[in-house]
């Protein structure tokens, strides 16, 4: 893509009442646009990212056997009014409108109720079972607390999945399958090494549900690390009958803040015993379908890599997710830059070229603002060198490549 050609500018300044540095950086690059409060539109770069981050969670989730699905945002108080969640004194957060025939319609914040009632079309029998449908799709909250920039929104994208089997012992089989899963995507994504499975409350569904949470100041979570083990605890619900349970006696913590980046929660028989989605068993008897949910916010993940990974100059993107491999810098009119521009678009090579006529040191600034992993500067002092420039962002040093030798390198 031609710089040039990009609608999108940078900012010097991010607006004054965005206090968290992932909206801060973001707006600045021209990922995002601040609409209200907790609620941001993806600009062209920004939805680069998250496209990025969507299909590496769609590998995943395809690989644990997961059918993606995409379920309406407008939701029918039907099924809510069964499982009590309808109720504003039960849950907090809906966004509700009335029709101009009558009646009310909700946006929704969560699918367990309407894939629940979806499902009764599809499983009737222990051999329909299990399912694992998930969607990447936006959801509403009504939130109180929109100030962590695209960590928390009132309109967010998610991924939910929602597990649908015959027993408990199924479900917790796929809880140790989905692990896994969840950590190879913030491994893919670059947040990996600072990740960890964290053990929480299950709330009125089970004793413990898992968290996945990763290190950063701008957390709202507390959590108590056992490095050794690559496993921690939410402060908020530390116990000594948690540290029993789990075998954390006598080991020393270290007391970390950390963002939430995924859950995944046993939810037992709760929501299928009140809409009625049951299976005949082997017995020939009805039972009721055993469930579990397993979350991801895209854009709440997003913006913890760029909270993350980046430093005083920009954002710093893994190359899995960055919006291009490739920066490609232009310093003056030159055949050289224009050469290799098309050479790597032929090569298959994501790559975007300032070919704008602004200053030397606008550009650079730019692109260190912007985090794409590699910068390629072509200019008068790099080719009496006898090449360009080639950094990696995360760098501090640069070498001059031959011209010929740019695409072996980037390999």
């Amino acid at each position: 893509m031609l710089q040039s050609t990009l609608f999108t500018k940078t900012r010097k300044e991010a607006p004054k009442d965005e206090v968290s540095k992932n909206a801060q950086l973001l707006i600045r690059g021209g990922f995002i646009h601040k609409e209200m409060a907790g609620v941001y539109t993806l600009l062209p770069l920004g939805l680069r990212v998250v496209n990025k981050i969507s299909h590496i969670i769609r590998e995943e989730m395809d690989g644990v056997g997961g059918n993606e699905v995409y379920m309406t945002t407008l939701q029918d108080p039907d099924a809510w009014e069964k499982t009590g969640r309808w109720n504003d004194d039960v849950v907090d957060d809906w966004f509700k409108t009335s029709l101009k025939g009558g009646g009310a319609l909700g946006l929704g914040f969560t699918h367990e109720e309407p894939l629940t009632k979806l499902l009764k079309n599809h499983i009737n029998s222990y051999k329909d079972l299990p399912v694992f449908p998930y969607q990447i799709q936006t959801k509403f909250r009504n939130e109180l607390r929109a100030k962590s920039g695209i960590m928390r929104g009132r309109e967010f994208l998610m991924k939910d999945l929602y597990s649908f089997t015959a027993s408990e012992e199924e479900t917790d089989a796929f809880h140790e399958k989905i692990k896994p899963a969840y950590m190879r995507i913030f491994s893919r994504v670059g947040i990996g090494d600072r990740t960890f499975m964290t053990i929480s409350s299950g709330g009125s569904f089970s004793k413990y549900s898992t968290e996945f949470q990763t290190l950063s100041d701008a957390g709202e979570d507390t959590i108590l690390i056992s490095e050794d083990r690559k496993v921690a605890i939410n402060k908020s619900d530390y116990s000594d009958e948690l540290i029993k349970d789990f075998g954390f006696e006598g080991i020393a913590f270290s007391e970390e803040k950390s963002i939430e980046v995924g859950d995944i929660y046993k939810l037992g028989t709760k929501y299928s015993e009140a809409i009625g989605l049951m299976y005949k068993g082997p017995d020939g008897k009805e039972h009721p379908v055993n469930m579990g949910s397993y979350g991801i916010g895209v854009g709440r993940l997003m913006g913890t890599i760029v909270e993350s990974l980046s430093d005083e100059k920009g954002i710093v993107w893994p190359e899995s997710i960055a919006p291009f491999r490739v920066h490609l810098i232009s310093l003056g009119k030159n055949e050289e830059s224009t050469m290799l521009y098309e050479n790597l678009q032929k090569a298959g090579v994501e790559v975007l070229f300032d070919n704008r006529e602004v200053g030397v040191g606008e550009k650079l600034a730019d692109a260190d603002l912007l985090g794409i992993p590699w910068r390629i500067v072509v200019g008068e002092k790099s080719l009496m060198a006898g090449g360009v420039e080639m950094k990696e962002r995360n760098s501090e040093e640069s070498s001059i490549v031959k011209i010929d030798a740019v695409l072996s390198k980037l390999t």
